[in-house]
């Protein structure tokens, strides 16, 4: 059994959690980041509307396709020298992508930083899971939770104080660039402190599982963010009929693969587990809604009402401090509620966001940031405790050997959620603006756009809200 970190439960462990969780804010904060810069990236590179697409789910979908192989990966050779080696990565593309020349080069250095986070973010939930057991799991999850999701509601609030230090022509490069910083500081850290592999498991790729999976994934994404633009030809249609016998022909690769003693990338036994498959599924869903609301509001607040990069990211402030607020709270009440939190929490994310579209409406064509400011701190104190409990209620049933393949499944989940809903919300927000002659032309377009954008984004946590039934009532305590 893979054990380097389990002997780390005292201090020394809550130190190594502390390294890999610097990562786990990395990675995170540059799912949302971007938003903020997209319009300068726009400018400065002349992106279309579906190359700024592709920067956000490009990321998104890189980083969840590598994260079940590099689970495996780590699960061989340690989670340590797994996670250096993501992070080292992450940073030169990180490097990469502050300069880029075209939309071509920040698409593609955005798809290898998308690479570098999915090789060294299994590691975090498997040093997590490998280290404590009990209250003291659920306490570490808790903090991993609250990283996330500060994270995450944090990115377009830094993208906009950088933009606006550096500047509105370059300052997008250096949402990119600061990684360096924190990528130099953070390597040698994590060399010195996270604990030497003493135990491995011996763990496959399973190559023709992960083509499967690409394919199937590809040709869902691939026309719902081009088929648009283009006009919805003909090839979108056929690419959407392909992936289904693609998807299917993976389901029985797996069976296959696993009946025969191989190791199946995506484990049929995993995912058997009603609790891990309908937090699976969960996570696919809830991100695909909360996520694509900070790409809505970002191209909405600087494209269609000509704020400044600041100006957008502290409208998701009051995001942020819900966040906080209820990922510090999540712990104690998912041992009080059980699953019922996550009802919860998904209700007042929909509430909130159901609030912010109101105010889109009523205030149209110039909302401001501080009607929008009590829907948001409600929809982000109830993702604050959804992230953490999800979690936590998934991998308490996952066997210590399967820590590293489980946790890169539920966060490819995460990050697949995250391009579905950039590209089902990005088509509907750029696909309906009709801007009409007159002074408030362009912002009454992108404002009705981004109510019905909005709107998908509260049905993703609507559709998410149903799938908590299928999740066990509480987490059982491991001693």
């Amino acid at each position: 059994m893979a054990t380097e970190e389990r002997s780390a439960e005292g201090g020394h462990g809550w130190r190594a959690v502390a390294v890999v969780l610097v990562g786990a804010f990395m990675a995170l904060l540059d799912t949302t980041i971007v938003n903020v810069a997209l319009p300068s990236i726009r400018t400065g590179l002349h992106a279309s509307p579906a190359s700024l697409e592709w920067i956000v789910s490009g990321y998104a979908l890189a980083y969840g396709l590598v994260l079940v192989p590099a689970g495996r990966i780590g699960d061989r050779i340690g989670h340590k020298w797994q996670f250096i080696a993501g992070l080292a990565l992450f940073t030169l593309a990180s490097v990469a992508c502050g300069l880029s020349a075209t939309q071509g080069q920040i698409i593609a250095a955005r798809i290898v930083q998308g690479v570098g986070a999915g090789v060294f973010y299994p590691a975090i939930s498997a040093t997590i899971q490998l280290s404590f057991t009990g209250h003291q799991r659920s306490k570490a999850f808790g903090t991993m939770g609250a990283v996330i999701g500060v994270a995450t509601a944090l990115g377009p609030v830094l993208g906009g104080l950088i933009i606006q230090a550096a500047g509105p022509v370059d300052g997008w490069r250096w949402v990119f660039l600061v990684n360096l910083f924190v990528g130099v500081v953070a390597l040698p850290v994590a060399a010195w402190l996270l604990p030497r592999p003493t135990a491995r498991t011996r763990r496959s790729i399973d190559p023709v599982g992960l083509g499967l999976l690409t394919s199937g994934l590809l040709l869902v994404l691939i026309p719902l963010v081009e088929g648009q633009p283009s006009g919805w030809p003909l090839w979108t249609y056929l690419a959407f009929g392909a992936s289904v016998p693609v998807l299917v022909l993976l389901a029985l690769w797996e069976v296959r693969t696993e009946r025969r003693g191989g190791d199946a990338l995506l484990k049929p036994s995993l995912l058997s587990r009603s609790s891990f498959s309908a937090g699976a599924v969960f996570a696919i869903v809830y991100f695909a809604g909360f996520t694509s609301v900070l790409f809505t509001l970002s191209i909405l607040w600087q494209v269609g009402l000509q704020r400044s990069a600041l100006a957008s990211g502290l409208v998701f402030t009051p995001f942020a401090l819900g966040s906080l607020i209820g990922a510090s709270s999540s712990a104690k009440l998912s041992a009080r509620l059980g699953r019922m939190v996550l009802v919860t929490g998904c209700l007042l994310v929909a509430a909130g966001l159901a609030g912010v579209t109101a105010v889109l409406y009523l205030t149209a064509p110039s909302p401001g940031g501080w009607e929008l400011a009590g829907p948001l701190i409600v929809a982000g104190f109830g993702s604050g405790i959804v992230i953490a409990p999800n979690q936590d209620f998934v991998m308490a049933f996952v066997p210590p050997p399967e820590a590293g393949t489980a946790s890169g499944t539920l966060t490819t989940a995460q990050r697949v959620g995250n391009a579905v809903g950039i590209a089902v919300v990005g088509t509907v927000l750029f696909g309906t603006v009709s801007v009409r002659p007159g002074p408030d032309g362009v912002a009454r377009a992108f404002a009705s756009s981004a109510q019905l954008a909005m709107l998908v984004s509260v049905a993703f946590v609507l559709v998410s809200l149903f799938l908590v039934i299928a999740l066990p009532r509480q987490v059982p305590s491991r001693k």
